[in-house]
């Protein structure tokens, strides 16, 4: 099992395929590259000094994840959502999440919340040091063995699978400054509750704290169309 440090900067190197999915999701959970924003394989070549085939992999390893989207005579574009899709993958994360915050042991046993809270150092320095990329890396590190604590490695996984489909909807919460200090909080209050072993209250900070990022970006879409 990796330490908690080690799991908090899991990262492919720099160069190949690998890599830049990696940036290229990070860039899209950040707001960078947002809902929409074509991606021009010529740009890319030329940002990572790559060849064609290798962005080309990318965009089709985006696209499995659910990150961008195909359109034709367009080609390539971050994938953005409908208020229906919005509200109906965001059912589908509470459901699953609170379906294994409902299967792990309480209290969580002692090695597990101290690997748990190395993670949260790693990310608690992230937000002292307004390192975007990293708050993310570590807040993706923090949940992945969160939610492995449930022992059904398959939710795990679908939970993460969702998780990553949401970045385009999640990053007008991700890069807030008030929301990073807000979504640390409700770390360390999930760690709390996790030696405690309060499962009414674990159970409901499940949900509390998907709903910020939805809500940012229904908001932000009614706007624009008003």
């Amino acid at each position: 099992m990796l330490t908690g440090t080690q799991a908090s900067e899991c990262r492919p190197e720099q160069g190949g395929t690998s890599a830049m999915v990696a940036t290229l999701e990070e860039d899209i959970v950040l707001g960078l590259l947002p809902p929409k924003m074509r991606l021009v394989e010529d740009e890319l070549m030329a940002r990572f000094a790559a060849k064609r085939h290798t962005v080309r992999e990318a965009l089709a390893v985006l696209e499995g994840l659910g990150l961008v989207e195909r359109k034709r005579n367009i080609g390539a574009l971050v994938k953005s959502f409908g208020s229906d899709e919005v509200l109906q993958l965001y059912d589908m994360r509470c459901l699953l999440e609170v379906e294994a915050m409902r299967t792990i042991p309480l209290p969580l046993p002692n090695a597990a919340l101290q690997a748990l809270a190395q993670l949260q150092s790693a990310h608690d320095e992230a937000v002292r040091q307004h390192d975007a990329r990293r708050i993310f890396r570590t807040n993706q590190a923090f949940h992945r063995f969160l939610f492995a604590q449930c022992g059904n490695m398959f939710l795990a996984q679908a939970i993460e699978d969702f998780a990553r489909r949401t970045h385009a909807i999640r990053f007008g919460a991700l890069i807030s400054g008030e929301r990073q200090l807000q979504s640390q909080q409700e770390h360390h209050e999930l760690l709390a509750v996790l030696e405690l072993g309060d499962r009414s209250r674990l159970l409901e900070l499940a949900t509390a704290h998907l709903l910020p990022s939805r809500d940012h970006y229904l908001k932000a879409q009614a706007m624009l169309q008003a």
